[in-house]
């Protein structure tokens, strides 16, 4: 038997009223890449645009968890209600998968104004699950004002969240060299704040000098990230934090570059979109055989791999 075709509207309509049952379910579909997906997207565009995405990546151990566990705490104090998109990278739905263990967020299991997703990245670099951005979308669109965006680590290959969040919080934490790598993953470019956190420890001032002294070295902007220093498993400095997240909030209205964001981000949504569309009609055209055919060519030299990959567009 077949599986039943979701009723879109009930399940929009439900996620709207804060049923945590129905924003489960549409995010279900997103991962499942469901046929209903198309009519999912259009039944929530209307809502969607609204909340404010931040973005949490940092070295594993640096407490992303824990901080990410602070940040709800606070913004729920200031009545706002919270998604959070948790993306593990090993399995999709374990016990263990968001922030390190579910106990850490007893506080908020039962509160109706939070969502926890945990999304398994599945080997998708970038250090996202490749339906965050749809997820995303469906939180935005069920009425969270801000969703928290937590990666699985940050390098080379996982600065992705950067692209996708409004404001971008890098962590990082003494003596663990991070002011060094901070440099090597080039994330000084992609960070809005960045966090000192378990400040408590020796050290703590020695980072956020290197961290301010590296940041003079990338070229001038409006907007200069400032370094909190935070100690997230008791809460101290987080006020700071949502502050300078309400700062720069501010900056990207009054600059234009919130908007900016957003397009750039809207782009690659659709552009990620269209390439798997144009993939899934390869494979329908003439399936993993053509492309083997063409292989096969321009192997035995008879043709080159532009003239083979114009062949196999000219199928379309």
């Amino acid at each position: 038997m077949g599986r039943r075709t979701p009723d879109v509207g009930a399940l929009v309509a439900g996620a709207r009223d804060g049923d945590p049952r129905c924003v489960a379910r549409l995010i279900s579909l997103v991962e499942q890449e469901s046929p209903a997906l198309r009519e999912v997207a259009a039944a929530l565009a209307p809502h969607t645009g609204r909340a404010q995405v931040l973005g949490i990546t940092g070295p594993p151990g640096v407490g992303k968890s824990t901080t990410t566990t602070a940040l709800v705490r606070g913004l729920r104090e200031r009545d706002l209600r919270v998604g959070v998109l948790a993306v593990d990278p090993s399995s999709p739905f374990s016990g263990g998968a968001l922030l390190g263990d579910r106990v850490r967020m007893g506080d908020h299991a039962d509160d109706p104004g939070v969502f926890i997703r945990s999304m398994a990245s599945r080997g998708h670099l970038g250090g996202l699950s490749w339906a965050t951005p749809q997820a995303l979308r469906v939180l935005d669109g069920a009425g969270c004002d801000v969703v928290v965006v937590e990666t699985v680590g940050v390098g080379q290959s996982e600065l992705e969240v950067a692209s996708l969040a409004d404001t971008t919080l890098v962590l990082v934490a003494p003596g663990m060299g991070d002011g060094v790598q901070a440099a090597k993953a080039g994330i000084l470019e992609v960070a809005d704040v960045f966090v000192v956190n378990k400040a408590d420890r020796e050290g703590a001032d020695r980072t956020a000098r290197e961290l301010r002294s590296m940041l003079t070295m990338v070229p001038p902007s409006d907007w200069r990230p400032p370094v909190v220093r935070t100690v997230a498993s008791e809460g101290r400095g987080m006020d700071d934090v949502l502050a300078r997240v309400g700062e720069h909030r501010a900056w990207l209205t009054s600059s234009g570059e919130g908007d900016r964001r957003r397009r750039v981000r809207a782009a690659r949504e659709i552009e990620a979109i269209a390439v798997g569309e144009l993939r899934r009609r390869m494979g329908d055209v003439g399936g993993a055989g053509a492309v083997d055919a063409l292989a096969e060519r321009v192997v035995a030299g008879e043709c080159d791999p532009y003239a083979a990959a114009d062949e196999l567009v000219g199928r379309l």
